[in-house]
């Protein structure tokens, strides 16, 4: 019986041949269709979320800081000032390796170890995406070194704009105060909305009090960038309104004169105008340098004024609390005049001392001899200790804390 041994079958070849083609082509078509399907979820379900995107790359609003209100004494002397200052600002968020990049960008211009560790703390505060500043106030020797090697830096870039200055330094800083970056209390307390782009807020003084009227407007700019993000063209721009100058009644001759006579003490004087109330001087001894705090005070500086025992931080004329000695003498006159114990001609006599019905203690009066017969204006221009001490027994102890309050 002999056997047909089939080396090759044509039909099944053919036959599994097709299939192959057919499955083939499924799977093509079934890819084909999966990214015609993506290709239309993305141009036309979600055309408008994309080109939103695209644009947003192409096209950035950058917010305008605007100039901050000058001060000036009554004098018309410049106090306050503002003045261009070159920082150099980072995006964390294109920077890769920014450890790297800061000892790169260190071999360039200065960069002092406080710097590196305020740029960290901001970064752990701010988001990827906002610039954040690693060197205030660079010189125009190291804005020139940084604009030749600007291309190794992706996300590095040198930003000017107005920084506050205070032309007098330690002169009247009690009075005028300064002011420092933004932290993040003040973030919550502020309207955010109208501190976009702006680095500075008042921090003590008139700065802190008038900030409202100091600061201004901030203003914005439409702006087409490359793909690096740098600025090709502005669009639309929208002009910050500059923030109120101040005229203060200060008279910072008076003022510095006062300062030098105590510039060894620990002291503070106030000088009132007694026709309108304004104030001519308001010193407050030891002083310090405002400039320090405008960009960030160094740790050992900072700390140099918190523990010196002279306490310059202290506005000892706003917030010491002293004895109010004879200055009270008017205001318990006024208190005889509004019950109508007193009248301005009514007389005292004072013979050096007064006593208390029924007692022997006498209070002395600073004039041991005594000033004689007082009324109310004799009483105040010599200061007679007797004639306010028998005013407040006859006021009595509930009017005069009445009156006082």
């Amino acid at each position: 019986m002999s056997s047909t041994l089939i080396l090759k079958d044509a039909s099944r070849e053919n036959k599994l041949f097709k299939n192959r083609v057919i499955l083939a082509w499924v799977m093509m078509l079934i890819f084909f269709s999966l990214i015609v399907g993506r290709l239309f979820f993305l141009q036309v379900i979600e055309h408008e979320i994309y080109t939103t995107k695209s644009e947003n790359n192409r096209i950035n609003i950058l917010p305008i800081a605007p100039k901050r209100g000058l001060i000036y004494d009554r004098n018309g002397v410049l106090l306050a000032d503002n003045r261009v200052s070159h920082s150099l600002v980072i995006i964390p968020e294109k920077v890769k390796k920014i450890d790297l990049v800061l000892k790169v960008l260190s071999q360039i211009i200065t960069i002092e170890e406080h710097d590196i560790t305020r740029f960290k703390k901001q970064i752990k505060q701010n988001r990827n995406f906002k610039p954040i500043t690693l060197r205030y106030r660079l010189t125009e020797d190291e804005v020139a070194r940084f604009s030749v090697q600007r291309h190794r830096f992706q996300g590095v870039n040198i930003k000017s704009n107005f920084s506050r200055y205070y032309p007098l330094g330690p002169i009247g800083v009690h009075a005028i105060g300064y002011v420092g970056r933004i932290n993040k209390r003040e973030l919550k307390t502020i309207k955010a909305s109208e501190y976009i782009g702006s680095d500075y807020i008042g921090k003590t003084g008139v700065e802190k009090y008038y900030e409202t009227e100091l600061h201004g407007k901030t203003g914005f700019q439409h702006v087409e960038t490359n793909v690096q993000g740098r600025i090709i063209r502005i669009l639309e721009r929208t002009a910050p309104l500059p923030g109120k100058n101040l005229y203060l009644n200060i008279d910072i001759y008076l003022q510095k004169y006062i300062e030098e006579i105590l510039v060894e003490h620990r002291a503070a004087i106030v000088a009132i105008e007694p026709n309108s109330g304004g104030v001519l001087a308001l010193v407050s001894m030891p002083n310090y340098d405002p400039n320090l705090f405008v960009n960030g005070i160094d740790v050992k500086s900072y700390h140099a004024l918190r523990d010196s025992p002279d306490r310059p931080l202290i506005n000892r004329a706003i917030r010491g609390q002293y004895p109010p000695g004879s200055t009270i003498k008017p205001i318990v006159g006024l208190a005889g005049l509004e019950y109508g114990v007193i009248t301005p001609q009514k007389r005292t006599w004072c013979r050096g001392w007064y006593t208390l019905k029924g007692r022997k203690h006498r209070y002395r009066d600073w004039k041991r001899v005594g000033h004689g017969s007082m009324d109310l204006y004799s009483a105040i221009e010599q200061s007679c200790d007797v004639y306010f001490y028998d005013l407040a027994h006859e006021l009595g102890i509930d009017r005069l804390h009445s009156f006082m309050k």
